[in-house]
């Protein structure tokens, strides 16, 4: 029998959000209450989407929240809506910029209890926003739980401030240096319309794209990454469904003086010292190739980390030509988006981080 597709998984997944819609919406208002009293309410607005579905299938088993929703034909209902944000304790909008600007509108007058998480790029520079990225520093974390408006980071963003921020907090790297980042995502990236181009068996194997060098992702990189300068961003996807790898090559020239790829990894390894989420792989390509982290001794898979929280940060470094390449390895639908969303549903919600995850 065949796998179903990424897509297909979605479809069905839609299916059961209106299969479940109509179950709770058949339970007893005196039962609902007595399951529900201590529970915390969640709205996923647009939770049919690519990232949407992920959410509430990480929240699915969840016995601290109750999830709200729209019955399937009052779903893009704007007074339905409204009405499930403001009732929610927290709501994760998965929608287009321009959406999730609309809906962040309709939060009511007075209503300083609901969480809003948006999963777009509408807010992610704006400064009344916290970014939701708790590893990023030391404060990030606080900021978030103290926070109603929280930007969930983009997926290449991710992957390139948590190589950066740490290496230019360390002052290893001096803001203003010009980086550029490569990176190689899975199609699911590009929701379902990429996902139908590449499950037909029509698509590419692989196709870079960004040539405008204006991609949407470039502010929160040079913003979170205390860089202050654009970084030249080279995205690409291949013909997986997920998972990514996101690389930043180094000349010793870019770093301060005397600092070599092995000072980079041991100052990214206390960045990160013990955070549950992030790890950094242990250093150089011997090292790695004898933990067997390379296919056949010599690939760094995108896909490992499908379907986790996780992201994996390599140092691979060449001491004689004076030359660094840092990857970090994350699932893009994961730490690059649902998995994000929840972890910072759990740390504004006052739940344990790793709920879900």
């Amino acid at each position: 029998m065949k796998a179903p597709t990424a897509l297909a998984l979605i479809s069905l997944g839609t299916k059961c959000v209106s299969a479940f819609v109509h179950v709770h919406a058949a339970t007893s208002p005196s039962s609902s209450f007595a399951l529900s009293a201590a529970k915390k309410k969640v709205f996923i607005d647009g939770e049919a989407g690519t990232t949407g579905l992920q959410v509430r299938e990480r929240l699915a088993n969840r016995d601290d929240i109750e999830i709200i929703s729209a019955p399937n034909e009052l779903r893009k209902d704007e007074t339905t809506r409204k009405n499930l944000i403001n009732e929610a304790d927290a709501v994760i909008l998965c929608l287009p910029d321009a959406a999730s600007i609309e809906a962040a509108s309709w939060v009511e007058d007075g209503n300083d209890r609901t969480v809003l998480i948006d999963a777009s790029t509408a807010f992610r520079v704006d400064d009344n926003w916290v970014y939701g990225f708790p590893e990023m520093s030391k404060d990030q974390r606080a900021a978030i739980e103290s926070s109603k408006r929280i930007s969930n980071p983009g997926c290449y963003p991710t992957g390139f401030i948590s190589i950066s921020r740490p290496l230019v907090d360390a002052g290893l790297i001096q803001p203003g240096t010009a980086l550029t980042v490569n990176a190689i995502s899975g199609y699911s990236g590009g929701g379902k319309a990429l996902m139908e181009v590449y499950e037909s068996g029509d698509a590419e194997p692989w196709g870079a794209y960004g040539f405008g060098l204006a991609h949407k992702h470039i502010p929160e990189m040079t913003k979170y990454s205390n860089l202050g300068k654009a970084p030249i961003f080279q995205p690409q996807v291949g013909s997986f469904a997920q998972g990514m790898v996101v690389s930043v090559p180094l000349h010793y020239s870019f770093l301060k003086e005397g600092v070599s790829g092995e000072d980079l990894h041991s100052a990214l390894k206390d960045y990160y010292e013990g955070s549950t989420f992030i790890e950094v792989l242990p250093y150089g390509e011997g090292a790695i190739k004898e933990a067997g982290l390379l296919e056949r001794g010599a690939f760094l898979r995108p896909d490992t980390l499908a379907n986790t929280n996780k992201l994996q940060i390599f140092v691979f470094d060449n001491p004689g030509a004076e030359q660094c390449v840092i990857c970090a390895r994350l699932d893009n639908l994961g730490k690059g988006a649902s998995g994000a969303a929840v972890q910072n549903m759990n740390i504004a919600l006052g739940f344990d981080e790793c709920a879900g995850l």
